[in-house]
């Protein structure tokens, strides 16, 4: 669980403005050019999502630590995944599964989305509408439940972002996304590759791009 910031932090995070723009000079550098994208992640308050004793080093390249055995992943990979979601198009309706500390979500809901998020760890999951709330970002939807089944009763999606490693494509969500949606996860086990999909009039293309590294998608919710 993520501790309250103490004033020290809160005056981190509000006088981060240059720390924060390092961070989108970064992004801007490893090939992040939706300006929408940018625009998120600078805007997000990073720090509030994280444990306070880590709070010096939110803006940094890093994935850290949220409890649970669970991270928040580093920036660039938080703003690649969410670009090649949205490049191109109006983000829509998205299904985040594996909701986390709520960052990769806050930032959906800054660039535009109607955000449906689902965490398997409630414990987890009551952390992120802590932070969510504090972020002042509240519209997304949070469902406690499995994301291997996705949520059926809100399809279709018109992008679907998954934040653990899957060791196969679930098909139940290639199901729920939208003729002309996109998919965008991490796929595999000791190797992990993340992987766009679009759902096309010609079937399901997939694109394997860079390795990456997440906790494993699990079944069942807790």
């Amino acid at each position: 669980m993520a501790a309250p910031l103490t004033p020290n932090a809160q005056a981190y995070g509000m006088l981060s403005e240059r720390t924060r723009r390092r961070m989108s000079d970064r992004l801007r550098q490893h090939g992040i050019n939706d300006e929408r994208v940018l625009s998120a992640m600078h805007e997000v308050p990073r720090h509030l999502f994280v444990d306070q004793a880590l709070a010096t080093r939110a803006y940094d390249d890093v994935s850290l630590p949220i409890g649970h055995g669970q991270t928040i992943s580093q920036p660039l990979t938080v703003a690649r995944m969410t670009e090649l979601l949205i490049q191109g198009r109006q983000p829509g309706k998205i299904l985040e599964v594996g909701t986390g500390c709520g960052y990769q979500t806050a930032v959906l809901l800054k660039t535009g989305a109607e955000v449906y998020s689902i965490e398997r760890l409630g414990a987890i999951l009551d952390q992120a509408r802590r932070n969510l709330r504090a972020a002042k970002l509240v519209h997304a939807r949070l469902v406690h439940g499995d994301g291997n089944v996705g949520l059926p009763e809100a399809a279709p999606f018109d992008g679907i972002i998954i934040t653990a490693a899957a060791r196969a494509l679930p098909a139940p969500l290639v199901d729920q996304l939208a003729d002309g949606g996109r998919m965008v996860l991490p796929l595999g086990e000791a190797e992990q590759h993340l992987w766009l999909l679009e759902k096309t009039a010609q079937g399901l293309q997939k694109t394997r791009l860079d390795p990456v590294k997440f906790v494993p998608l699990l079944n069942g919710r807790s």
